[in-house]
């Protein structure tokens, strides 16, 4: 069973792979790389590592786990947060918060729950009318903005709803996905 080291961020929680034993290094590529003295550590995902400290005020906690996703869905991406800015929007109005660079993840993890036989997670949200709400910012404006896309160019009043709870019901791609389909 592998150890995980959660961490909160604004968006929901999120883990690496925790290794505090030469045992654990082994089959990650740093068994000549890392000493015992500079364990524990932390695999962040992405090939690399860093030190594991406790005192880091994003940690949460250690869990063990055999599951690729060793999380549930609603811990990872806060589903309904009011403080929702990026992420996912079911046709149901449900919204699944993620950071700007994580749209791809959350869409796995979204398709292995709504639609487990799907092979290209994104597409089967977006053909089954999810929202895709990304950041807008193009590096010249000064704030940055949201973005909502429509794979299929749909739009449900529920979801007009929970976009005008959010602030975005002035957006451009909005208004023309509510004229487009007579909201």
């Amino acid at each position: 069973m592998k150890k995980y080291a959660v961490y909160r961020s604004p968006t929901g929680l999120y883990c690496y792979e925790y290794i505090d034993s030469m045992d654990g290094l082994q089959d990650t590529g740093f068994e000549e790389i890392i000493t015992e003295e500079q364990l524990p550590i932390v695999l962040d995902g992405t090939g690399g590592y860093f030190r594991f400290e406790f005192g880091d005020f994003r940690f949460v906690k250690i869990i063990e786990s055999d599951d690729e996703f060793p999380l549930r869905l609603e811990d990872m991406y806060y589903k309904n947060d009011p403080e929702f800015k990026l992420g996912w929007m079911s046709p149901d109005g449900d919204t699944y918060s993620c950071s700007y660079t994580n749209h791809n993840k959350c869409a796995i993890m979204l398709a292995r729950k709504f639609f487990p036989k799907a092979k290209y997670p994104e597409t089967a949200l977006e053909r089954a009318g999810w929202l895709k709400i990304i950041d807008s910012w193009d590096g010249r404006e000064r704030q940055h903005g949201q973005y909502v896309h429509s794979g299929n160019g749909k739009i449900t009043r529920r979801q007009a709803d929970k976009l005008f709870d959010l602030g975005l019901y002035d957006n451009h791609e909005v208004r023309q996905l509510i004229r487009d389909n007579d909201i």
